[in-house]
C-alpha cells in the first residue's frame, strides 16, 4: 500500500516510530501515542511542506482539535536553531530543512457560521486572524476569509437587519416570499450564494488548496461537509446536521443556538481540486475509532466525507492510537503482535458471538476454528469458551462484592461525571455505613451553564425578594456571617420539595443559593446593593452574544450554581455539604485552549485534598487521549502528577484507583475487570437525581452528539447496551435464574477498571510526558 503513495521525510521518520508494519486502508494513516505528539507530527508535516512551497496555499482548522498543532508549529519556528529544536528536527526529518518563511503563503478559511459577527471571540474569523494570520505572521491581505459583516446582503443592509432572529430559512431558494422581508431574505439569499462562488473562483484561480488540515466530526464531516454531503460539492451555505450542531453547541453557548445557525463551507471537491494537495485529516481518542475506520476503510462514498481523500496521492489521517484501534490493521496487530493474553482471547470469543449474533454456549468449536482470530488463540478447545465465560462471571462478582471500611475519593473533570459513570456502583458502597465517601469535582464546569438560565434565575430571585419570601437576607448579621452558614440546610429543604414535588419550593431554594452565591463573590453589604448587583449581572450577560467568554466573577457564579447541584446529588444518600469538595483547577478557563494542567496550580491542591481524606479508593475518568471534552484529559494528567507526587510521601501499596468512563467514551467487555449489575430501581435514581438536581443540565443546552437530550438518557443507553454484550456471551438465563436478586434484577451493566497505583500510572505514563512539559 505504502509504495503506491509517496510519504515525506517527516512521515517516514514517524512511520518508523509508530512501528506500524501493515496499511492496507484506502487512504494511508500515521498513528502517535497521543494528543499531543499528533500536534507535533502535524507541525513537523505542515513546516516540511511550507519550506517547500513558500508561497503555496494553506487552509487550516479552528476549533479545540489544532491546539498542538498551533503550539508545535510556534515551538519550532521559535526555536529553530536551538538545541530541542534540533534535536526534534533531527529525529523527525526536518534536520536538512531551512527554516519556512510563512508570510508568502496565502491562508483560505475552511468555514464558518453565518451570520455571526466577525468581532465575536467564537466566530472562526476571529480564530483564523488570531491564531494563524497573527500567530504564525500570515498575510491578512493575500489571505481569503469569510467575514460575514463584509459580505454584501439585498439593499445594503446588514445581516442583523435582513435576519433580525439571525435565522436563515433556506427554503425561500424555492419557494416564493410571503412577506417583503422575505423578498429580501430572498435576495439576500442568493447575493450569498454568488459570493460562495465567487469565493470557490478565488481558491481555484489559485491552482486550489496546496495544504489541506482539518479535524473530522462524529459524523464523519470535514470541514462542514456533513454525512451525504455531495462528492462534487464547493463552497455553498448550507444547514447541518444534530451531531455537528451538538458539537458547535460549545462555540456558540448551546444547541439552542447552534440548531438554528447556518454555515458557510468550502466543499468536498473545494479540498481535492488541487491534485497535488496534501490533504490531512487529524482525529484522536478511541470515541473517534468507529468513524476513522468507516472514512478510511469504505470506497468513495457520500455517507462517509473523508473518503473523498482517496482522490489524492497525498492524502493523509494522522491518529493517535486510540482513534486507529478499530482499523483492521489495528485489530490484526492486536492478535498478530506480541504475547498472546487472556485478554485477547476474551475479546475474540466476545466479538465472534456479537458478529455471528450466537450465545456463547452455543458456539460450537468449528465457530472458533473459522474465526480470523479466535483460531489464533493457545489451546484452542471446548473449554475455550467456557473459560471466557467464567472470567466474566468472575468481573460480575467482583462487582457484588460488599466493599467495607473504605474512605472513598470519586473523582470527575465535570459535574455529573461520577453520577453518569458509576452512580448504581456508589449507591452499594453507600448502603455500608463503615464506608465514609467524599466526593471532588476538579474544574469550575462553568461553560456548561447557560447565560438564559442565569437570567431567568436571577429574575425569578428579584421576584422573590419582592415578595419577602427570601427571609434570610433580614438577618442583621447574613450579609456579614450567616450568609456562608446553613448550607446544609439548604441542600435539606432543597431536597424535602422534590420529594414533595413543590416545585416553587425548589426553585426558591435555587435561589437561595444564589443569593449565598452572590454574596460571597461580590462582597454585598445589603439588600439594596444585592439588588443591583442581580440588575447588573443580568445586564452584562443580556449584553453578551451567546458562546462570549463571561467576565470571571459571572463564571465563579455559574460555577457555584453547578456546585449546589453536585451538593443536591449525593445529598439524596446522605452526603453532607464538607464531604463534596470543589477545587477549580486553574487551567480551567473559558478559553478556546484551556491551559497544560501546572503543578503549582493544579496538581498541588489534588495532593492537599488526598492528604486531607486519605483514600484507600479514588475513582477518576480513565479517557486518556481526549475522547470526550478536552477537559477529561488534562484532569487526568493533573490527576496522574497527583497521584506520584502523593507516593513520595506516603506508601501507597495498598491504594485502588477505580478508572470508569461515561456518556462520551466506555469500555469494552475485555478492558473492564469489575461489572456491576444495574437494575431499573438504579436507573430511576440516576435519571430522578439527574433531573431533579442538574438544573442547568435538563434542557441539554450542551448536548451529547449521540442523544438531542440529557445525558442520563445516553448513559442509561450505554449501560443497556453493555448488559445486551454480556447476555450474549453468558445468555439471558444466567441473569434471570441467577441466584442473587441484584443479578437477576440487571437491566443494565457499569464496566470499570479498578487498578493499583502502579497500574494506573502505567496507563498514564504518556500523560506524565506532557504535563512535564513537551513544549
Amino acid at each position: 500500500m505504502l509504495s503506491n503513495y509517496p510519504l515525506s521525510k517527516v512521515e517516514k521518520a514517524f512511520l518508523k516510530e509508530s512501528g506500524v508494519e501493515t496499511i492496507s486502508t484506502l487512504i494511508p494513516y500515521l498513528t502517535v501515542d497521543n494528543f499531543p505528539k499528533l500536534g507535533l507530527l502535524t507541525a513537523c508535516r505542515f513546516l516540511e511542506w511550507a519550506a517547500e512551497n513558500p508561497q503555496g496555499v494553506i487552509s487550516l482548522p479552528t476549533g479545540k482539535t489544532p491546539e498542538f498543532f498551533i503550539k508545535w508549529t510556534q515551538y519550532l519556528l521559535d526555536n529553530w536553531e536551538s538545541k530541542k529544536g534540533k534535536e526534534i528536527r533531527e529525529q523527525y526529518g526536518l534536520g536538512d530543512t531551512k527554516k519556512p518563511v510563512l508570510k508568502d503563503l496565502t491562508f483560505v478559511q475552511i468555514d464558518e457560521f453565518y451570520p455571526i459577527s466577525s468581532s465575536q471571540h467564537n466566530s472562526f474569523y476571529d480564530y483564523v486572524n488570531k491564531f494563524y494570520i497573527q500567530g504564525f505572521g500570515l498575510s491578512k491581505e493575500k489571505a481569503i476569509l469569510i467575514n460575514s459583516d463584509e459580505i454584501p446582503l439585498a439593499q445594503g443592509k446588514s445581516y442583523q437587519e435582513i435576519f433580525p432572529d439571525l435565522k436563515v430559512d433556506l427554503s425561500l431558494r424555492f419557494r416564493e416570499p410571503a412577506t417583503d422581508l422575505e423578498k429580501l431574505q430572498q435576495e439576500s439569499i442568493y447575493m450569498i450564494d454568488q459570493w460562495c462562488a465567487d469565493y470557490e473562483k478565488k481558491i481555484r484561480d489559485l491552482g486550489g488548496i496546496g495544504f489541506f488540515l482539518g479535524g473530522i466530526g462524529p459524523d464523519g464531516h470535514i470541514a462542514f461537509n456533513t454525512r451525504g454531503s455531495h462528492i462534487y460539492s464547493v463552497t455553498r451555505l448550507t444547514e447541518t446536521n444534530f451531531e455537528t450542531q451538538a458539537v458547535a453547541a460549545g462555540d456558540l453557548g448551546g444547541i439552542e443556538v447552534s440548531a438554528n445557525r447556518l454555515v458557510i463551507t468550502i466543499g468536498l471537491d473545494t479540498i481535492v481540486y488541487n491534485p497535488e494537495a496534501v490533504a490531512i485529516i487529524i482525529a484522536a481518542g478511541e470515541a473517534k475509532a468507529g468513524i476513522v475506520k468507516d472514512s478510511l476503510e469504505t470506497k468513495l462514498n457520500n455517507v462517509y466525507p473523508a473518503t473523498v481523500l482517496q482522490k489524492l496521492k497525498n492524502g493523509r489521517f494522522y491518529l493517535t492510537k486510540g482513534a486507529a484501534v478499530k482499523l483492521t490493521d489495528s485489530v490484526d496487530a492486536y492478535y498478530q503482535k506480541g504475547e498472546w493474553t487472556f485478554e485477547k482471547t476474551e475479546r475474540a470469543v466476545i466479538e465472534l458471538c456479537k458478529r455471528l449474533n450466537k450465545y456463547g454456549h452455543r458456539l460450537k468449536l468449528s465457530d472458533l476454528k473459522n474465526d480470523k482470530y479466535c483460531k489464533l488463540i493457545p489451546d484452542l478447545s471446548e473449554e475455550t469458551v467456557g473459560q471466557v465465560m467464567k472470567s466474566v462471571e468472575d468481573k460480575l462478582a467482583r462487582g457484588l462484592e460488599q466493599e467495607k471500611n473504605q474512605r472513598l475519593l470519586h473523582t470527575g473533570p465535570h459535574h455529573d461525571d461520577i453520577s453518569l459513570g458509576i452512580l448504581p456502583h456508589i449507591t452499594n458502597q453507600l448502603h455500608e455505613p463503615s464506608n465514609e465517601a467524599h466526593f471532588s469535582v476538579l474544574t469550575s464546569g462553568f461553560t456548561a451553564v447557560t447565560n438564559s438560565f442565569v437570567i431567568d434565575t436571577l429574575q425569578h430571585t428579584k421576584k422573590l425578594l419582592d415578595e419577602n419570601k427570601i427571609q434570610m437576607v433580614n438577618y442583621e448579621d447574613f450579609f456579614e456571617v450567616g450568609y456562608s452558614l446553613k448550607t446544609d440546610k439548604d441542600v435539606y429543604h432543597y431536597l424535602t420539595n422534590v420529594a414533595s414535588e413543590n416545585e416553587a419550593a425548589r426553585k426558591r431554594g435555587l435561589c437561595h443559593r444564589v443569593v449565598r452565591a452572590l454574596v460571597t463573590i461580590y462582597g454585598i453589604k445589603n439588600k439594596t446593593q444585592l439588588r443591583e448587583t442581580i440588575n447588573d449581572v443580568i445586564s452584562i450577560l443580556r449584553k453578551s452574544y451567546d458562546g462570549e467568554k463571561n467576565p470571571s466573577k459571572i463564571q465563579k457564579l455559574k460555577g457555584m450554581i453547578r456546585e449546589f447541584e453536585e451538593e443536591l446529588v449525593w445529598a439524596h444518600f446522605g452526603v453532607q455539604v464538607k464531604n463534596v469538595h470543589h477545587l477549580r483547577l486553574g487551567f480551567y478557563t473559558g478559553d478556546i485552549f484551556t491551559e497544560q494542567p501546572d503543578k503549582t496550580r493544579d496538581v498541588e491542591p489534588i495532593v492537599e485534598l488526598f492528604r486531607q481524606v486519605n483514600p484507600t479508593k479514588i475513582s477518576l475518568t480513565l479517557d486518556p487521549e481526549g475522547s470526550g471534552p478536552d477537559t477529561h484529559y488534562k484532569v487526568l494528567q493533573a490527576t496522574a502528577a497527583a497521584v506520584k507526587k502523593w507516593g513520595e510521601e506516603k506508601d501507597l501499596s495498598e491504594l485502588r484507583i477505580i478508572g470508569y468512563r461515561n456518556v462520551w467514551f466506555k469500555f469494552e467487555p475485555h478492558e473492564a475487570n469489575v461489572i456491576v449489575p444495574v437494575s431499573l430501581g438504579d436507573m430511576s435514581v440516576m435519571e430522578d437525581s439527574f433531573t431533579n438536581c442538574y438544573l442547568s443540565q435538563v434542557n441539554a443546552s450542551f448536548p451529547s452528539y449521540s442523544h438531542n437530550g440529557k445525558f442520563s438518557t445516553v448513559a442509561k443507553r450505554t449501560w443497556v447496551g453493555q448488559l445486551n454484550d454480556i447476555q450474549l456471551l453468558l445468555g439471558k438465563n444466567y441473569f434471570y435464574l441467577h441466584e442473587r436478586a441484584k443479578v437477576r434484577a440487571s437491566h443494565g451493566l457499569i464496566f470499570f477498571r479498578d487498578m493499583n497505583v502502579d497500574e494506573f500510572l502505567a496507563t498514564a505514563r504518556e500523560l506524565e510526558k506532557s504535563i512535564e512539559g513537551m513544549i
